[in-house]
């Protein structure tokens, strides 16, 4: 334990997600002992970020106008919809360069053990978006954990009464792993998307 605001500011860094209190330690020590780093830099951002930024009220990705840019591209695949937790996954998707639809971020996962209910992620919001029947397809793409899979198993019963195909990323093997580090769970789902070659 530090005095004052030496804590004070340790213990905020360690309220960030992922931070923990040696990390929280480290980055308080850095600030304080480089004389070339600028605080006010980091705080300036922050409070812009807190100003400008805000939720893209088509898809829910993060964004600086009312909609983002994926949504405002009109050479995007309007038929198809990938759906994920957190606007994190839109970037590591984009990344691929191999989707060219829209997305629907949900703000999260069904989890009862922390109070998370369908009614708390933006399900609804969905719903509404296939409510013109421009979309055919889709996409669940939501992490392969327990409260990922109890997402996509919710998303699929209220989809199957609409007209619209419903897939699920595959998942399996990473390239350049070991069969014989791979998890039950992994190398089962391996089996279960294997596709035929030649």
């Amino acid at each position: 334990m530090y005095e004052g605001v030496v804590q004070d500011l340790i213990d905020e860094l360690g309220r960030l997600p992922g931070v923990g209190p040696k990390s929280a330690q480290r980055i308080a020590f850095y600030i304080l002992q480089t004389e070339s780093y600028d605080p006010t830099r980091l705080a300036d951002v922050l409070t812009t970020v807190r100003d400008k930024v805000r939720f893209c009220e088509i898809c829910g990705n993060v964004s600086e106008q009312e909609t983002c840019s994926i949504c405002r591209d009109p050479r995007r695949d309007q038929s198809l919809i990938c759906v994920v937790e957190d606007a994190k996954d839109v970037v590591a998707i984009e990344r691929t360069r191999e989707f060219r639809g829209l997305y629907h971020v949900l703000g999260g996962a069904i989890s009862p053990i922390q109070g998370v209910g369908p009614d708390q992620l933006r399900i609804r919001q969905l719903m509404t978006r296939l409510a013109d029947a421009t979309v055919r397809e889709i996409i669940l793409a939501t992490n392969p954990n327990v409260e990922g899979e109890a997402t996509a198993a919710y998303l699929t019963r209220m989809l199957q009464a609409m007209e619209v195909r419903v897939s699920r990323l595959a998942s399996g093997l990473p390239v350049g792993g070991d069969l014989e580090y791979a998890d039950e769970v992994t190398l089962g789902r391996a089996f279960e998307g294997r596709r035929l070659v030649g």
